[in-house]
């Protein structure tokens, strides 16, 4: 059972592999406009101010539906658990969403929950990321909320996953900077242009499109990190199963050993009585 499990997932995990890969580049493409537009001063947008007072605090968190992924869920529910134990006197309220079922089933009698959103681990499409993104920002927008984080699974490699806490919103002008500032020697220096359209209206359609995307590739990578954890859980459990089977095996050929022993001893017994 655990080696056709681990085939399964190796099926799977390879589509969602291929699917991070192909979204791989384009996040360094769309993160790199975003360090080129705001790098020129295009900073007027909802989405990228900071408020003054900050005390209410989103966090969404992106776990799987389905267990049997050794510590792929529990780690990052560890991690998440650690980070708002450490940060009881800057929030005064935690509110909390759920992309995924083991996330939502570890803090449903403990947390304020925000929204759960069913299903969409699994098989992730960028309708279900826009979906997450437009209540998030309807949330900051209209004040229910002064930050927004994401938790997540970093997809490092088939093996390795690690659990990070990223703040979304309000957007992080100054890491959009950076990006463009370590491009290295061709990367472009920053000039004052003539922007067509204006720069609001090319903010108002490149902030969304940002979020939009930022969440789906989260998303696709959970996705793969989910498989490729499967895989090697499962792979793991084969291996200890078949450990348990050798050392069982060996325990019942001593045991039975033992008993031929003991009866030929009384049976010997019982004939040298007899002389």
């Amino acid at each position: 059972m655990t080696k056709t499990m681990k085939m399964v997932s190796a099926a799977k995990f390879k589509r969602a592999h291929k699917a991070q890969i192909s979204a791989e580049a384009y996040a360094h493409k769309i993160t790199g406009l975003m360090g080129r537009l705001t790098g020129y001063g295009m900073v007027s947008h909802p989405l990228l101010n900071i408020k003054k007072a900050v005390t209410k605090c989103l966090v969404v968190i992106v776990t799987s539906d389905k267990g049997l992924c050794g510590g792929f869920n529990n780690n990052l529910i560890r991690k998440t658990r650690h980070w708002i134990a450490e940060n009881p006197y800057k929030y005064t309220t935690f509110g909390m969403s759920f992309c995924g079922r083991r996330g939502y089933m570890s803090f449903r009698r403990s947390a304020k929950i925000n929204k759960y959103y069913e299903n969409i681990t699994m098989k992730p499409t960028f309708d279900d990321a826009q979906k997450v993104v437009q209540d998030i920002t309807e949330d900051f927008i209209m004040g229910n909320y002064d930050e927004v984080y994401l938790a997540y699974n970093r997809f490092d490699g088939p093996l390795t996953q690690t659990p990070v806490i990223e703040k979304i919103l309000p957007l992080d002008v100054s890491s959009f900077t950076n990006v463009v500032k370590t491009q290295g020697p061709g990367a472009p220096i920053l000039h004052n242009y003539s922007y067509e359209p204006e720069e609001k209206e090319i903010l108002n359609f490149m902030v969304p499109k940002y979020l939009n995307f930022k969440v789906f590739f989260t998303l696709l990578e959970n996705a793969a990190g989910e498989h490729g954890a499967r895989m090697s859980a499962m792979d793991k459990a084969s291996q200890n199963t078949g450990d348990l089977i050798d050392r069982y095996t060996l325990l019942r050929n001593r045991a039975r050993q033992a008993a031929i022993t003991t009866e030929l001893i009384e049976i010997i017994s019982g004939a040298e009585a007899l002389k």
